[in-house]
């Protein structure tokens, strides 16, 4: 799939424009020195998907051009195939384990919020052990054991061991911007 064929996937326009919200509302975007953080995804079928590419966090709207394709990873090995005009986000891999262990998630949201993240923790949501960082097999790992203990087609996950990271997944975009959305509303 070329860069300029993004805007073909199903989907597509959905998780662009929901992804300028949650910038616009501050749960994704990029921290004053630049580094940006949360990101959001699509499965486009098979075992790929589109996901907004690294460094993407300080632009308020992407475009087509704000995302590439995750065609392959392997948790163990701790590597991401992608193609695009962007590379791959360094949570691509957390993206994929929630695919892997959930086949009728069809969108995964990532953002981060301080508030979101300690009210999650206290309310003993779903969550990855404090031990498993971001980015890495341990994290992917963790995530796969939440979703299926979870069993269900959508979800929400605190990262415990990715300060401020919160996951929500489901069968479509709107299911997952929804997820966001009402913890948005409860913790805010």
């Amino acid at each position: 799939m070329a860069a300029a064929m993004a805007a073909e996937v199903p989907g597509w326009k959905e998780l662009d424009e929901g992804r300028t919200g949650l910038y616009d509302l501050g749960l994704v975007g990029a921290l004053p020195g630049g580094v940006g953080f949360g990101n959001t995804s699509v499965r486009t079928g098979g075992g790929e998907f589109l996901i907004s590419g690294t460094a993407t966090g300080g632009k308020r709207a992407l475009g087509a051009d704000g995302y590439c394709v995750v065609s392959a990873f392997d948790i163990e090995k701790n590597r991401v195939e992608s193609y695009g005009p962007v590379k791959a986000s360094a949570e691509s891999m957390s993206h994929g384990a929630v695919y892997l262990a959930c086949p009728s998630a069809r969108s995964v949201i990532h953002i981060h919020s301080r508030k979101i993240f300690d009210a999650m923790l206290r309310d003993a949501y779903p969550r990855t052990p404090a031990e498993a960082l971001y980015g890495t097999p341990e994290m992917a790992r963790a995530i796969i054991a939440c979703v299926k203990e979870q069993g269900a087609s959508r979800g929400l996950i605190v990262m415990a061991g990715h300060d401020e990271g919160v996951i929500a997944y489901g069968e479509s975009v709107k299911e997952a911007l929804d997820l966001v959305l009402e913890l948005y509303r409860k913790y805010n």
